[in-house]
């Protein structure tokens, strides 16, 4: 079955980087689109970036432009995302999901399209 385990996450100064990592098994890691959402508590989790199959396209929150990068190792079976310029309004639980679906949803991060998700890792960023 589809595994999905996130790694990376802790705490941070405003203005640090993390790299976060997620390790996916049990299908075809190339098959599918990968994405990172955050949650916090309280709040609806949101879309932060999404990645192709093959890693040519990706997409962000507006939130994460500038700031965030998310890739890919399709040889390791890894998806990352790199976070620079931190922020406090940045801390929350970071999750990764996977999804196979054939619309164009996923680019948007549409959560309905991502059956697929890890446990998630916190991120906290202090000022």
């Amino acid at each position: 079955q589809v595994q999905l385990v996130e790694s990376g996450g802790g705490l941070v100064q405003a203005g640090g980087s993390l790299r976060l990592s997620c390790a996916a098994s049990g299908y075809t890691f190339s098959s599918a689109h990968m994405g990172w959402f955050r949650q916090t508590p309280g709040e609806e989790r949101e879309f932060v970036a999404v990645i192709s199959r093959a890693g040519g396209d990706t997409f962000y929150a507006e939130s994460a432009k500038g700031r965030f990068t998310i890739s890919r190792d399709n040889g390791k079976n890894t998806v990352y995302l790199d976070m620079n310029s931190l922020r406090p309004e940045d801390t929350a639980v970071y999750y990764c999901a996977a999804s196979f679906s054939a619309s164009l949803l996923w680019r948007m991060g549409a959560r309905t399209v991502f059956p697929y998700w890890g446990q998630g890792t916190q991120v906290t960023v202090s000022s």
